[in-house]
């Protein structure tokens, strides 16, 4: 890549997201060996306004920061942008509608592609696609590295480094916590939710394609939950994690299995909250999503009043700053495993596990602090230790591309926080 190009852009920064990236890299650029970067997005006025802002509430000087007018339904404008930098965050969503160009954009021109994408069919799709065209131009595309799914993806490569033998099963728990100023989620999130959800079909065709083999069982099956349960270990009532989580935990399994010898791992996520009361609700709403998401007036009506539909949570202009400030995120990983490592992964264990390991992961809120800093971190990792990433480029999950990187170490340093709280026998 020519050393004329400036580091990282921002495309969407004038996004509700891609302004806490925006806020994300003027914090922390000065620290970074002058690291050079810009924004992008249709409008000049609305870019402007996004870097007088961060500038605001930064107090860092962002005059003299390059700003990019690019937009994905114009072909040359966008090439025009992957030609001027190294690693493009892209933060425009849904991405099953405008991630697709961009992406093939970055291979064709020579720039890395990051995404905070949550969508399962565009994150495989992406891998079906482009991963051979991304290894014959040198070209890395990282699917997801914002709270979905870093966290969690990142947290069983954390777990895997700190248990000496073999996991077999991987249990993760997702807890949002609120303050009292309540909670709210911006619109956007719950567009490609509803778009995920009508086309979720597909995701059987698809998977055939990128996966046409399968990988082997172990005879030592993971938990079965019921829809609804209470967890001791949490303290809270769960349900079903309704994220892309353990879709990409899945594909980073099949690398490591793949291209590393590693043994597949079992994975199921969940979600969890304090009250009995609260879960039914949410499994209401959940309904009631899943009917009007299926059908093109009910999901038109879904759109156009998110706020009504789903008692408040999803608002256009998303949360305030206080309500972002004072919540935060806990995902805790309860895995199992064997003490004794055998040297083929496709030989099946007799024995059941015989060790447990619990590590967790936390920060600040989920969607647009722990998202920004995650994506930030995720673009320095490859920019600084892209020789650490798998050879030749390519389309991966965070785990697949960071695994032997210092990810995490980059983000605990940040307030994203990997804990090994204890490891102990099975008796």
């Amino acid at each position: 890549m020519s050393e004329e190009r400036i580091d990282f852009v921002v495309f969407g920064a004038s996004g509700f997201t891609g302004q806490f990236v925006v806020e994300e890299l003027a914090r922390i650029a000065d620290g970074e060996n002058n690291l050079t970067w810009g924004v992008a997005g249709r409008s000049m006025a609305k870019l402007q306004e996004v870097l007088k802002n961060a500038s605001s509430r930064t107090g860092k000087n962002l005059e003299s920061i390059p700003i990019f007018i690019a937009d994905v339904s114009s072909e040359s404008s966008i090439a025009d942008m992957c030609r001027q930098v190294k690693v493009v965050l892209n933060c425009v969503g849904p991405y099953r509608f405008y991630g697709d160009q961009l992406v093939k954009a970055c291979i064709e021109n020579g720039a890395h592609h990051l995404d905070i994408s949550g969508e399962p069919q565009f994150l495989e799709r992406m891998q079906l696609l482009y991963h051979g065209n991304a290894k014959k131009s040198n070209v890395y595309v990282v699917g997801a590295c914002g709270f979905d799914s870093v966290p969690s993806d990142m947290g069983v490569t954390f777990m895997k480094k700190q248990f000496d033998g073999e996991l077999n099963a991987v249990e993760f728990y997702v807890n949002i916590i609120n303050g009292s100023s309540g909670t709210a989620v911006n619109t956007g999130t719950l567009e490609s939710a509803v778009y995920g959800f009508h086309h979720s079909s597909e995701l059987k065709s698809l998977r055939k394609s990128l996966f046409p083999t399968p990988l082997p069982r172990s005879p030592h099956k993971i938990k079965k939950r019921s829809l609804v349960f209470y967890n001791n270990d949490v303290n809270k009532w769960c349900l079903p994690f309704p994220g892309s989580d353990k879709s990409i935990i899945h594909r980073s399994v099949r690398y490591n299995y793949e291209n590393k010898k590693q043994r597949p791992i079992q994975v199921n996520g969940y979600f969890c909250r304090p009250g009995f009361c609260e879960m039914i609700l949410l499994i209401i709403f959940g309904i009631i999503f899943g009917i009007m998401a299926k059908f093109s007036f009910t999901r038109s009506l879904l759109l156009k009043f998110p706020s009504f539909f789903s008692a408040g949570t999803f608002k256009k202009g998303g949360p305030s700053l206080k309500q972002i400030e004072e919540s935060s995120f806990t995902i805790n990983l309860f895995g199992e495993g064997y003490s004794k490592k055998l040297d083929d992964p496709d030989q099946p264990h007799e024995e059941t596990p015989d060790r447990r390991i619990v590590v967790k992961v936390s920060g600040p809120d989920a969607g647009y602090i722990a998202t920004p800093i995650c994506m930030v971190q995720c673009a320095l990792t490859l920019l600084r230790e892209k020789d650490k990433l798998p050879s030749g480029g390519g389309v991966y999950t965070t785990s697949a591309a960071f695994q032997d990187t210092s990810l995490i170490e980059r983000l605990t340093k940040h307030n994203v926080k990997f804990e090994l709280v204890k490891i102990e026998d099975i008796k």
